[in-house]
């Protein structure tokens, strides 16, 4: 797959004041996160470029990859960047911490989900599987 939507599962073992970009200053709570994202070409390359350690910062994800770890990656080419983002705040009763966070390029009120409860995490993945999306690499149990 050289194109598609990835879902990053992210924590975050402190709530942290994170400086993302332009978009300002965030209060972040500790907890589980979603950011989902896209790459028209180059899929697996986006995706590793998330993982480096050093890059410099032009995503917003790119800020809040600094503080918090990713734990899960999950990658598909059978829903859109948005339609996506749209099904996991609705299913894991998501809140958006950082209004228009990745999402500048859409209507989508933020790309990044935070998970409020653990059982809006096992919803969520208990929807990618039953879709067909698995897990690209797993670090650490989320669920």
């Amino acid at each position: 797959m050289n194109s598609g939507v990835y879902c990053l599962v992210l924590r975050l073992k402190t709530s942290t004041k994170i400086k993302v970009g332009k978009l300002g200053i965030f209060d972040f709570p500790a907890g589980y996160y979603i950011y989902t994202g896209s790459a028209k070409n180059s899929l697996n390359a986006r995706i590793a470029r998330h993982l480096r350690k050093e890059k410099n910062k032009h995503w917003h994800i790119d800020y809040f990859v600094e503080k918090a770890k990713i734990v899960a990656i999950f990658k598909t080419d059978k829903f859109g960047e948005c339609e996506l983002n749209k099904r996991i705040f609705e299913i894991g009763n998501c809140q958006a911490i950082a209004r228009g966070f990745g999402s500048s390029d859409c209507k989508c009120e933020s790309h990044l989900a935070y998970i409020q409860e653990k059982s809006g995490m096992s919803k969520i993945v208990k929807f990618f599987k039953d879709n067909g999306i698995y897990e690209e690499l797993s670090g650490e149990s989320y669920i």
